[in-house]
Formats: structure tokens, sequence, C-alpha cells
């Protein structure tokens, strides 16, 4: 079986002005990957599990494996010089790699360190998603935030890893997507799922109904219609949500379906942030035929305009993106007729 080493170097091919340095850089988030996975799978014996008492930028309570992802990757991201900065989810600022061969790095890196942290005290499948950027600004200088604020259609690669009953590493450098599984006795990555596809109909839809007063009237009567019977199955959708937003989109990827964050009353422009989580997974998504959208725009067509900004976020099979997405334009303007009311 094909090493992910190996997968990287054969695609070395596919950027042959990156000399090596794309190649370096994938593998060390694979070696960062590693540390994090061993730490995950002893949590409950060592003092790592829980809350840490301390709040990141956005308002969330930071868990201790969020930090201890967090200086893994930031220390594995540094140490080999391909990239001159990083802007992460757990970090108030861009973080600036200021060795001179940081300075000289290629590339930008923005990641989620630890998705969905707060299932690990329940043995919950929790995810790390990156994305790359080539720099804009010239090298041998210090990055700056125009390196990071790049359209999502930019990115030069992004991925996942997803600490589950199996771990699992799924990337894309814009040539497909492929998925490949940690082997736990020797703590190798090897391709397990080649060329990955997601159907373009799906009957998986994954939102978090506790919050459906609050939805957009297009999101509300989206559920609605997947919870009717259609006539090709005379049976409805099939309603499955973790609350891990990797563990969510992985399944959807396999099997079909879509993943719903949509605005609320109390969080207008929704809860994902479009750096860290929405581009990666959009970009992955397009690689293997489906589609995601914050239901007017392509989120990869988004211009970002801070590293912390929310969007709503529909993404998966083509077909049901497209449904919903109809469906909320439809209703766009009693939403906002509403809106006008409260205020």
């Amino acid at each position: 079986m094909k090493t992910l080493g190996e997968h990287i170097v054969d695609k070395q091919a596919e950027f042959p002005d990156a000399t090596g340095e794309l190649t370096s850089l994938l593998s060390s988030i694979k070696l960062a990957a590693k540390v994090v996975n061993r730490d995950i799978n002893k949590a409950g014996l060592v003092d790592i599990i829980g809350a840490t008492g301390v709040h990141n930028i956005q308002g969330e309570e930071q868990q201790k494996m969020d930090l201890f992802a967090n200086e893994k990757f930031k220390a594995a991201l540094e140490a080999r010089g391909e990239v001159c900065g990083i802007a992460s989810e757990e970090e108030d600022e861009i973080i600036v790699f200021h060795s001179e061969r940081g300075r000289n790095g290629k590339y930008v890196v923005l990641i989620d360190p630890l998705d969905g942290s707060s299932n690990i005290d329940v043995n919950v499948s929790v995810g790390t998603i990156f994305s790359i950027y080539r720099r804009l600004s010239a090298r041998g200088n210090a990055p700056t935030l125009e390196d990071f604020l790049q359209p999502g259609r930019d990115q030069v690669a992004a991925g996942y890893i997803i600490y589950g009953s199996s771990t699992m590493l799924v990337y894309s450098t814009g040539f497909g997507v492929n998925g490949f599984t940690c082997d736990p006795s020797l703590g190798v990555f090897y391709l397990s799922h080649e060329n990955m596809q997601i159907p373009e109909d799906g009957r998986i839809y994954s939102i978090n109904e506790g919050n459906y007063l609050a939805f957009p009237l297009g999101v509300k009567k989206y559920i609605k219609y997947c919870q009717e019977e259609h006539q090709e199955s005379d049976r409805p959708y099939t309603s499955r949500y973790i609350g891990s937003l990797v563990s969510d989109f992985h399944r959807n990827l396999l099997k079909g379906g879509i993943y719903m964050y949509p605005s609320t009353g109390t969080l207008k422009c929704g809860k994902l942030r479009l750096l860290y989580e929405c581009n990666p997974l959009a970009f992955l998504i397009e690689q293997a035929g489906g589609r995601a959208s914050n239901g007017f725009t392509r989120i990869l067509d988004i211009k970002p305009k801070e590293v912390h900004q929310r969007v709503p976020f529909y993404c998966g099979s083509v077909n049901m993106v497209n449904k919903v997405e109809s469906m909320i334009q439809t209703y766009a303007d009693q939403d906002k007729a509403k809106d006008s009311d409260v205020s």
C-alpha cells in the first residue's frame, strides 16, 4: 500500500515551482497529527481533558486539548521553514515566524487545531482542519494580514485529520481528494480512499435542529422537505448530527448528504469561521464533486475581511446544496421583513 509520504512525493510534479517546500509542509502537518492523535487516544489517562477556564477571541471556552494541539501544529509548521506565519482559531492575531528561514517561507497556513474538542470528554470523534496559501508579500519580510485574507479559491491545498475509530488524513492539492488511514501499530498513514467523490444526491441532512426556531425561513422549509416522504424511496431523509464538524463532513463526503450551519437570531453570520473551517472544507467538497455556499454565494468566492470572520455554511452533495440555496433565496425577503419588524 502507498504511504502518505510516498503519495505526497509522487504528486510533486503537479507543483513544479514548489521545489519540495509544499511536500515538506504537508509532512510537518502529518507529524503534528501523529503527536496529537497519540495524546487524544490517552486523553482519559492524563490531565489533558476538560476546560482551561480561558476563552478564545470568539468567546468560546478553550479546552486543554485545544491549546495542546495548537502548540504542536505551530511548532511543527515553524520547524521546517516553509511557512512564514500561521493564523489559528486559538490565537487572537496572526503568528509570524521571525527566523530567517521563516521569513523566506513561501506559504501561510490557517488552521483549526482541534475542531470539536469539547467532545473528547465523552469520547466522540474530533478533528483538525487546515488550509494552505502561497504568500502575497515579498519573501524575506514578515507576512502581512493580506497574506491570510485571500479568497478560498486561491488555496494551494487543504485538508483535515479525523481522530475517530480510525485516524484519517484527507487532503487535496486541487487535483482530487485522497484519504489516508493511520495504521496504529506502525504510526504510518496508508492510502485507503483514493479519488474520493461525493454522490450528487444524498439522503442525510446534518444540522443542529435544536436551533430550529431561529433559522431562516428557507432553511425551515428545507428541513420540512427533508422530513417528507419522497417518491423515489417513500421515506424521508435521515437526520444525522454529531456536533463535530469534521465528523459530520466526513460522513457526508463518503455517503452523500448536506451539512448546514445557518445564521440564527443571535448569530447573524452563523458560527463557523470562513478561513479555518468553511474555506478548506469547501475546497475539498468541490474537488470531490460537491458544492459549498453561504446560501447566496459560493464559499470559495468570498473575499475575507477579517481573520476570524464567520459565515453561514451549506456544504455537501451538489443537488442538495442547490435545493436549500434555492429555498433560502426564495424566502429571503420574508426574513428581511421579519428582521425589520423585530428591530
